[in-house]
């Protein structure tokens, strides 16, 4: 369930509330009058079945309810109600599977946004790569995998693409091509002084590595592990039951593959260096296009269970 807690011009609550009442899977409806401050108005609780919720939100905003007063979203953990029980088996669907694009808009505005601490990860999360295809270690290689702050750009290009929303798009991509730049950079410089202190040689770049050396040579199924993790990410990130960005974290090659680009550069081993960036540029297209048909499957499957009245203006 969600809960949603409206700030209303008084001259709408009446509008807002014959919405929410006809709403199918809307419960728990309380009006404070005159409560609200600012901006001036009635404050409008409820709850709603979270696969009624994303309906509700655009009738909402239909209303201009966003520019002229407020609305907050916020899960419930728990609700102890028959009436919530019989809103969530009225309403269309299971909530697991809904999509709250508002939401989903949102946390990858936030998660794409060029920040020192989302170069501050990825650089770091590159150096340990690094470390990693080295010394081919696989159990490095996964942890920078974990630390790497890379999907949540490649989410907001995916979202983006499929709301039509250009400046998302733009965000993430600058995101996506300075972390990346800023990260290798800081890598190459690393492999000098790593090379410096006797810990990186030449030889351990060149010789055998059975572990790690698929990283710098892409091939098919790089780019059918990268679209399944891509559409397995993409699922977690607008399940109601998963946080967690499933599959990406240790499926995907895209930071390993910046990293190993890095350390092969500073020894001047450019094929290695190439053969990394094809497999660094084959990943993130597998992630983008998994994830942006994926969401486009999701629009049009919850398109078909929106249940709630469209608003009379």
């Amino acid at each position: 369930m969600l809960h949603l807690r409206l700030i209303v011009p008084a001259d709408r609550t009446e509008e807002v509330l014959r919405l929410l009442e006809s709403t199918v899977g809307a419960t728990h409806l309380a009006v404070l009058t005159g409560a609200a401050r600012d901006p001036q108005g009635d404050v409008v609780l409820c709850d709603v079945a979270r696969e009624a919720g994303d309906g509700l939100l655009a009738r909402l905003r239909a209303l201009d309810l966003d520019k002229h007063g407020s609305i907050a979203v916020e899960d419930i953990d728990l609700s102890l109600s028959v009436r919530a029980n019989r809103a969530e088996d009225e309403a269309p669907g299971e909530g697991a599977d809904a999509v709250l694009w508002e939401s989903l808009t949102d946390a990858t505005h936030e998660e794409s946004t060029l920040s020192v601490t989302y170069l501050a990860f990825l650089t770091l999360a590159t150096v340990i790569a690094a470390c990693g295809v080295v010394l081919d270690n696989a159990i490095l290689i996964v942890g920078a995998m974990a630390v790497g702050p890379e999907f949540g750009p490649l989410a907001g290009i995916c979202t983006a693409l499929v709301q039509r929303a250009p400046r998302l798009a733009w965000r993430s991509m600058v995101a996506l091509v300075v972390g990346f730049a800023v990260a290798m950079v800081v890598t190459v410089g690393f492999s000098f002084f790593m090379d410096a202190v006797g810990l990186f040689t030449e030889q351990k770049v060149e010789g055998e590595r059975p572990n790690t050396s698929f990283i710098w040579q892409p091939d098919l199924m790089s780019f059918v592990v990268a679209f399944l993790a891509g559409i397995a990410g993409t699922l977690s990130l607008t399940s109601a039951k998963s946080g967690a960005l499933v599959g990406v974290a240790i499926s995907v090659t895209t930071v390993p593959a910046a990293a190993n680009a890095a350390a092969a550069f500073s020894y001047g081993d450019y094929s290695q260096t190439w053969g990394s960036t094809g497999q660094l540029l084959l990943n993130l297209a597998g992630i983008v296009i998994a994830g942006t048909l994926t969401l486009a499957v999701q629009k049009l499957v919850w398109a078909r269970h929106d249940s709630g009245p469209a608003p009379g203006r």
